[in-house]
């Protein structure tokens, strides 16, 4: 593998991160052609508030999917837990940060429950989380009581959801994260080297910070065109970046991968997997009550069809569009954001371009149709060819650590 091609890779977090790369600067090539309003300041700024909710979902999907598991009711209990929230708020005069907070952790004990359940009696995590669906849509129903909506009116949500940094904040959070990543990457790199590892040469490192560098200046420059960066994205990539680290860097991470790729070996080897079960079922949870927030903020209300619509759709649809695999093991938490990315492009450029929701539902379905299909193709290639897993690690090419210093 050259060594083009590996930095590519590594900068891409993981090789199944290239095609949805790809495919987004097409469907971005594709609606600027179609409409001059899509790459807009103001239409991106716009683009990254609609993927929050959905995106926030989809970590708590990427662990389910990690395990080789399905979380049908993520919709459905983001709608409920915004309507926890709704209710301690409005009806029973709880502040906004304590009924947020109920939110989250009503979501984490329903997902704890689903996780019980599951692996108590030994069920199918479908049929539990579509019962779960079901229910969750009928308790948010009665939540909402006869009226069906509660509009929020602490300023909270508002700060939530419509708050933007100043220019030169945007600036400076720019520059403590490329800042941040970098430090973090040459201290990997001394500590690989450190105990004899292969190490990424210092050319390859370089191109990488550089890389990260210029896209992370042009989004705050986009962004910073129209109204600066958006409290709500921050809260995102944050949520996102944790997970990333609990997967990578984290033994329960470690285990949820075991699980995911092997349950009776994981088991064999020690590894309780009826309590990572339970755990990444809580995690679901948890975040499908952050996205409900999320979305309450931005929409100033919580309904009837909170949770509803595709948003379960597209919080599955995203991260394995953007190459997180749905029989497990083989993923990352960053395809939470990009598969969020790219399905919010493509219904934001379809809106651009007054498609009628039927056209919208059937080119969604489309994509992740063929996302599901590279994915069994990718696998089934990866089973008779071993050697194909080690490109997974994205190890650079050979070289002493005297070369590559």
């Amino acid at each position: 593998m050259s060594r083009a091609l590996w930095t590519l890779r590594t900068f891409a977090r993981s090789q199944d991160q290239i095609p949805v790369l790809i495919s987004l600067a097409l469907v971005w090539i594709v609606f600027a052609v179609a409409n001059n309003r899509f790459l807009t300041p103001g239409n991106l700024t716009n683009l990254a508030l609609q993927i929050v909710s959905v995106g926030a979902i989809s970590v708590g999907v990427v662990f389910v999917l990690l395990l080789g598991e399905i979380d049908l009711s993520a919709g459905a209990l983001s709608g409920f837990a915004a309507a926890i929230m709704a209710v301690l708020n409005v009806n029973h005069g709880f502040s906004a940060p304590v009924a947020i907070l109920a939110a989250v952790l009503g979501g984490a004990v329903v997902g704890t429950v689903q996780g019980l359940i599951i692996t108590r009696f030994a069920l199918p995590a479908f049929v539990v989380t579509l019962a779960g669906l079901l229910t969750w849509q009928g308790a948010l129903l009665y939540l909402l009581g006869d009226s069906g909506t509660i509009n929020l009116t602490d300023t909270t949500y508002l700060t939530l959801s419509s708050s933007f940094l100043p220019s030169w904040a945007g600036w400076l959070l720019a520059v403590v994260v490329v800042t941040t990543y970098g430090l973090t990457a040459a201290a990997r790199r001394r500590s690989r080297g450190a105990v004899g590892l292969t190490i990424e040469t210092t050319h390859a490192m370089g191109v990488r910070l550089v890389l990260v560098a210029v896209v992370i200046a042009v989004i705050v420059a986009v962004l910073n065109a129209d109204r600066g960066v958006p409290v709500a994205v921050l809260v995102l990539v944050a949520l996102v970046a944790i997970g990333d680290l609990v997967v990578r860097r984290s033994t329960f991470g470690r285990r949820v991968i075991a699980v995911g790729s092997n349950t009776e070996a994981a088991r064999r080897a020690g590894i309780n997997t009826n309590r990572v079960r339970i755990a990444v079922f809580s995690i679901s949870g948890a975040m499908a009550g952050a996205g409900g927030v999320l979305a309450a903020s931005r929409l100033l209300a919580v309904n009837q069809g909170s949770g509803g619509s595709d948003l379960l759709l597209m919080a599955i649809a995203g991260p394995v569009i953007a190459g997180t695999s749905l029989f497990g093991a083989r993923g990352n938490v960053w395809s939470a954001l990009s598969g969020a990315v790219l399905l919010g492009s493509i219904s934001n450029g379809m809106d651009l371009l007054s498609l009628t929701s039927s056209v919208k539902y059937m080119i969604t379905g489309l994509v992740l149709a063929a996302a599901v299909v590279f994915d069994s193709i990718s696998r089934k290639r990866a089973a008779a060819n071993p050697k194909l897993l080690a490109t997974a690690h994205h190890r650079p090419p050979t070289r002493t650590n005297q070369e590559a210093s």
